[in-house]
């Protein structure tokens, strides 16, 4: 695009300023661009597999609901949509389907030595996956025109589109594509984008949507009010349809409730009441929307698919997890070190600045409160894993147990943009300025990209995802030691 210069001072600058401010705007909306891109490239590029039972399980839902059957199927209908698709193939197991395999109640449907795992038998005989089931309706109609392998993408896009304007808003131009860079870099990303079926990476886009919608409207005092209430609410409609996925997400959801309610009592953030109002106001129609589906399908508000005791957390499991999960987290979120070191940072200089006025002060004590809100977001998850027993236990791979910490890259991209574009700008200003500070950034983020291909690499390369040791001619339910065997 070419720019054209009018040479009539403004302000006693000439109006070419504008031009060049526009052009740098552009260079870095291309690099996020670019960024995804990449992201795109590494997930498309290989075929797609159906790695754990939980696939198998997500499809089909999906495929069901494509066909006309929601939420619920009846024995007849179970046992249609088992013989059309392809089950997973292990010992005694052949590739058609025919069993259910599931919780209570689970029993045998006409037809091969297929299975469709983890579905289960609810109480009035009917048949539904034991997994969440938001994403089934974010997936169908992508699955309906048969370009399902774009439906993670597509979600990736949004809450790259939130990470930018979040990051834009509270680090500058080039915090965007920064943000937007560590999102899409780290081997996890690439891994669930790459997954088709899988819901993680969509309720992980959705969360960063979410949070980057909410810090721009938090932090855009100069906005409409207008504006900001519709962009937090879209924010938090974001939030909701994740927590619709995973059920577990409400810890994020509750944070963002704090958040908000704690920037418009401290009036730092000049947030309107109307505002305030209309984003509460969203949350209580989503739980009250939630606990009737739940009521309706699973005969409870609290109730879900799952069986008591199939999914259990203990502060038994806090050590274990931390003794097995970091060598796995690092190795599929090399970023989450940048988000560390970027919290360390905020938290030091709003130490140094402690007593000290201005614009500086204002700055480190802004930056302090954002960090804040993102690693409440980011140790919620994390926390709230730390105590799931099912990981805490040696002999795991990266690829079965770091699903559960992903809804946390948003927080941590946005924690990690700060400490690169800082560590950036001091290290252009002690060069001189002689490299520009987006090739500074660009190499750093070049330099994780390489990381996340090789962490993506060897999880998709791991040779057991749990699939191939479900026996298809077995009854009753996969044993709980088997690694994937159970999931979000």
């Amino acid at each position: 695009m070419v720019c054209v210069v009018v040479l009539v001072p403004v302000g006693g600058r000439p109006a070419a300023w504008f031009s060049a401010r526009a052009a740098g705007d552009r260079v870095a909306a291309g690099a996020a661009l670019g960024c995804f891109a990449v992201l795109c490239v590494m997930a498309l590029s290989f075929a797609p597999r159906l790695v754990e039972p939980d696939d198998y399980a997500y499809r089909a839902s999906i495929v069901a609901m494509t066909q006309g059957d929601f939420l619920t199927l009846s024995t007849a209908q179970a046992d249609a949509l088992a013989a059309q698709l392809p089950g997973p193939v292990g010992p005694g197991g052949g590739g058609g389907g025919g069993r259910v395999v599931g919780g209570q109640g689970a029993g045998t449907l006409a037809g091969g030595p297929g299975v469709i795992p983890q579905w289960v038998q609810l109480a009035d005989g009917r048949w539904i996956s034991e997994k969440d089931p938001g994403y089934p309706f974010l997936a169908a109609p992508f699955q309906a025109v048969g370009i399902i392998r774009l439906a993670p993408l597509f979600y990736a896009a949004l809450g790259c589109l939130g990470l930018y304007a979040g990051a834009r808003r509270w680090l500058g131009r080039w915090g965007g594509p920064a943000a937007v860079g560590l999102f899409c870099s780290s081997g996890a990303a690439m891994l669930f984008g790459w997954r088709d079926y899988m819901p993680t990476f969509t309720d992980a886009s959705l969360i960063a949507a979410g949070t980057g919608a909410l810090l721009w409207a938090v932090l855009a005092t100069e906005a409409s009010p207008a504006r900001r209430t519709w962009a937090g609410l879209a924010g938090f409609v974001a939030l909701e349809a994740a927590t619709f996925v995973r059920y577990t997400d409400i810890v994020v959801l509750g944070c963002a409730v704090v958040a908000v309610a704690a920037a418009w009592r401290i009036r730092a953030a000049r947030l309107p009441a109307a505002a305030l109002a209309w984003w509460l106001g969203s949350v209580v129609v989503f739980a009250a929307g939630v606990a009737s589906f739940d009521d309706l399908v699973y005969g409870g508000p609290l109730t879900s698919g799952y069986r008591p005791g199939e999914i259990t957390f203990s502060l038994s499991a806090v050590l274990p997890n931390l003794r097995y999960m970091p060598l796995h987290l690092i190795q599929a979120m090399p970023m989450l070190l940048l988000g560390l070191a970027g919290l360390g940072w905020i938290a030091a200089r709003r130490a140094r600045l402690r007593r000290a006025g201005g614009e500086p002060a204002a700055r480190a004590r802004r930056d302090l409160a954002v960090a804040l809100a993102l690693t409440a977001t980011w140790f919620s998850v994390w926390g709230l894993y730390a105590a799931y027993t099912w990981t805490a236990r040696p002999g795991g791979g990266t690829l079965q147990v770091v699903r559960f910490y992903v809804p946390a890259l948003g927080a941590i991209a946005l924690l990690g943009a700060w400490f690169l574009t800082q560590l950036a700008a001091r290290l252009t200003a002690r060069a001189a300025r002689r490299a520009p500070l987006a090739l500074t950034s660009a190499a750093l983020l070049a330099a994780m990209f390489g990381l996340g291909a090789w962490s993506f690499t060897a999880m998709r390369d791991f040779p057991h995802g749990g699939v191939t040791i479900i026996r298809g001619g077995q009854p009753g339910l996969p044993p709980k030691d088997i690694p994937g065997a159970y999931g979000e």
